[in-house]
């Protein structure tokens, strides 16, 4: 098993207690305090970061030594080259944020639901489950980001935000 993880582009050693959450690992051992700690239980979402570039997870749930020798990206990973990442900028412009703690999580977790669009992976309320590609909805995103909690109640700001940077992203053909 590889001993290495590699966290927003940097190869990096596993902590040497295999108990330790991809959460912790994160917060206290490497200092990237994006990623928040809400219930350290997976049910509120402020913990969500990327596995391989598109599968989210609760960060808060997995173990580190689960993802030795893969990818995760967190919200310090996103942007490039001094610029913010295209949704986060969307956040900013649709105020999809009030006290941002649920932000970054909501931001990795929009990242992932896009992945799924461009798969053509269904939802829960996606309504030709046979078609090859998954309509972009209000009600899509609301549920597809359902187990994203925000305290504050931004969430037309979070819809208006993630549907604006994901229908100009599929209009790039990018990611």
């Amino acid at each position: 098993m590889p001993a290495t993880i590699t966290i927003n582009g940097a190869e990096t050693p596993l902590p040497p207690d295999p108990r330790v959450s991809l959460l912790d690992l994160l917060r206290e051992h490497l200092h990237l305090t994006g990623t928040k700690k809400g219930c350290d239980q997976g049910a509120c979402g402020a913990c969500t970061v990327l596995v391989d570039g598109e599968h989210r997870i609760l960060s808060c749930l997995a173990l580190a030594v689960q993802y030795a020798g893969r990818s995760v990206t967190s919200v310090e990973g996103l942007a490039a080259a001094g610029a913010l990442h295209p949704l986060q900028q969307a956040f900013i412009e649709h105020d999809g944020f009030q006290c941002g703690y649920c932000t970054p999580g909501q931001i990795c977790s929009a990242l992932g639901m896009a992945a799924e669009l461009r798969r053509g992976v269904p939802s829960y309320v996606t309504a030709d489950l046979a078609a090859d590609s998954v309509a972009l909805s209000h009600d899509e995103v609301r549920e597809r980001l359902s187990g994203n909690l925000c305290r504050c109640g931004a969430y037309n700001g979070i819809v208006a935000a993630v549907t604006d940077a994901v229908t100009e992203s599929r209009a790039r053909g990018a990611s």
